[in-house]
Order: structure tokens, then C-alpha cells, then sequence
């Protein structure tokens, strides 16, 4: 079996970006796997002490659970224990999307923010499951002519046995639920930089995008960033988008019309106007001047 302990994270992400999909066993030897959740899907198998923070709540558990993480969210894991084990498999949007049920999948209450991303499993439950992780990794392998579907397979039967089962309530209240809400926000809007196409536009631009996002009320999302930055959510948005902006402007031959739009701007026009009231220069004289 492929484990961790095996090859490069940097192998990992590139298998992943290539093929779409990647399974693999957890064992205490191996330590921790990082990938980059911007891109990945992530569902996985733990048995050991845990704590996921996902979004602004947190869970912590030492028995065996199912994690499903979804690269729009920001999360992470402590892990806790020495002796922890387990099965994982990583996946993109696109790869699950080949198939035509994949959607109604990634929009359950396991992949959504105020769902329930954690459930925990008894023995039982963890033998059901652990073989079908066993077949991924075993099939990801074989020269099978139809393999990636049948994995597609795979992992559908794991979100649907998951969803027939009772959904963990082990979620603490936080102490402060602003911090919490804030510093989701913030890694929501840094995620998304840089801006490496111009096929792939800015999606959150505005406070209620974020809001929405994160399923709260832009009055609560507003109020938490206020409180804690002292700054309102508006302005972390624009300033992150100057500071790309700027960067786009230096250091790529775009256009403007091109960097108007991948900023999320529906015309050049907006663009000028927003860049000159933040900067009291109009982008082409910012480009010129970097010359």
C-alpha cells in the first residue's frame, strides 16, 4: 500500500493536479500530510486524537471518524495522539464532476460550512468503511481501462453510507466567536490570491459573497471583522485586490481590460475608477511607471 512516508507532499500535489485523484494509508511513522486545500477535496479516515478546526468551529475526538474537507473552507488538524492511523484519498472538483450524480454529492451537509464536516464511527462502522479505502488505493494501481470510475464509485458509496448515519454533535462553543469568524474570513480572502489566469476571475468580491460563504449574516460578518481588525470588511477586501492589482499591473504583460476582469470588475471603467480613488493613479500610469 502507498503511504505518506513514501514520497514528497510536492509528489502528492502534482499526482493529484494530473490525475484528480489520490488515496493513500495514515500510520504514526509517516507524520503529517499537507496538501494544498485550495485545489483538493479531502474525505478520511482517523483513529487517533484529533483536532479539526473548520471554519469557526472546532471538534476534538479521540476515537475513529470520518473527516470530509472541502478546499473552499479553511480548516486544519492538530494531531494530538502518537499513534494514529487511518486512510485518506484526495480529489478535485473536476475529477468528481465527470460523473453526473457528483454534484448533488458535494453539495451535502458534509461538504457545506455550517454542516457537519466530522462523524464518528464504532468499530463496526470503521470495518465497513476502511475496506472500501483499500480498494482505491489497491485500484489507483491496476491498468484498468474504466478504473478512475469505479473509483468515482468508491467514494460516492462513502458519502452515502456516511449520510445514512447520525452526524457528530461534539462541536465546543467557541469564547470568542468573533476571532474565530474573522480569521475565516481572512483565509477565505488570501486564499484566493494570487490570480494566476484570467480564465479563473476573483468569486468573492464583496462582504456578502463572504458572508454567504461562511453562512452568516453580513451584519454578524461585518461586526466580528470590525471588532476584531478595526477595519470594516470592505476595506481588507478592496486592499487585497489593490495590493493584487498592483502586482498584476508590475509584474504581467495582461492588459488592463484582462486584469479588470480577473479582479472580478464587469468593465475596465469600474476598474480605473476604483484603482484611482484607492491610489490617485490611473493603472496604466502605475504599469508606466514601473517600467
Amino acid at each position: 500500500m502507498n503511504r505518506p512516508g513514501n514520497f514528497q507532499v510536492s509528489d502528492v500535489n502534482a499526482e493529484v493536479k494530473l490525475k484528480g485523484f489520490k488515496a493513500y494509508e495514515i500510520d504514526s511513522t509517516s507524520g503529517g500530510h499537507s496538501y494544498n486545500r485550495k485545489d483538493f477535496y479531502k474525505i478520511s479516515l482517523n483513529t487517533g486524537k484529533y483536532i479539526f478546526h473548520y471554519a469557526d468551529r472546532s471538534f476534538e475526538t479521540d476515537e475513529t471518524i470520518l473527516f470530509f474537507g472541502n478546499p473552499r473552507i479553511p480548516y486544519s488538524c492538530e494531531v494530538v495522539s502518537t499513534i494514529n492511523e487511518g486512510y485518506a484519498c484526495l480529489f478535485t472538483e473536476d475529477f468528481l464532476k465527470l460523473s453526473d450524480r457528483s454534484e448533488s454529492l458535494l453539495q451535502s451537509p458534509l461538504f457545506k460550512i455550517g454542516g457537519t464536516p466530522i462523524l464518528q464511527l464504532n468499530a463496526e462502522q470503521r470495518a465497513s468503511i476502511a475496506p472500501i479505502y483499500q480498494k482505491m488505493i489497491a485500484e489507483q494501481e491496476s491498468g484498468y481501462a474504466f478504473k478512475d470510475e469505479l473509483i468515482r464509485n468508491y467514494i460516492s458509496l462513502i458519502v452515502h453510507e456516511t449520510l445514512k448515519l447520525q452526524p457528530s454533535r461534539n462541536a465546543p462553543e467557541h469564547k470568542n466567536a468573533a476571532v474565530r469568524i474573522t480569521s475565516v474570513f481572512l483565509d477565505l480572502l488570501e486564499r484566493q490570491f494570487p490570480i494566476e489566469s484570467t480564465d479563473h476571475p476573483l468569486e468573492l468580491k464583496t462582504a456578502q459573497d463572504f458572508a454567504k460563504q461562511l453562512s452568516v449574516h453580513v451584519n454578524h460578518l461585518n461586526s466580528s471583522v470590525k471588532e476584531v481588525t478595526g477595519k470594516p470588511t470592505t476595506t481588507h477586501i478592496a486592499d487585497r485586490v489593490i495590493h493584487e492589482a498592483k502586482a498584476l499591473l508590475q509584474h504581467t504583460d495582461w492588459n488592463i481590460a484582462d486584469i479588470a476582469y480577473a479582479l472580478g470588475f464587469d468593465y475596465p471603467t469600474y476598474f480605473n475608477n476604483f484603482f484611482k480613488k484607492k491610489t490617485g493613479h490611473v493603472p496604466r500610469s502605475m504599469r508606466e511607471s514601473s517600467l
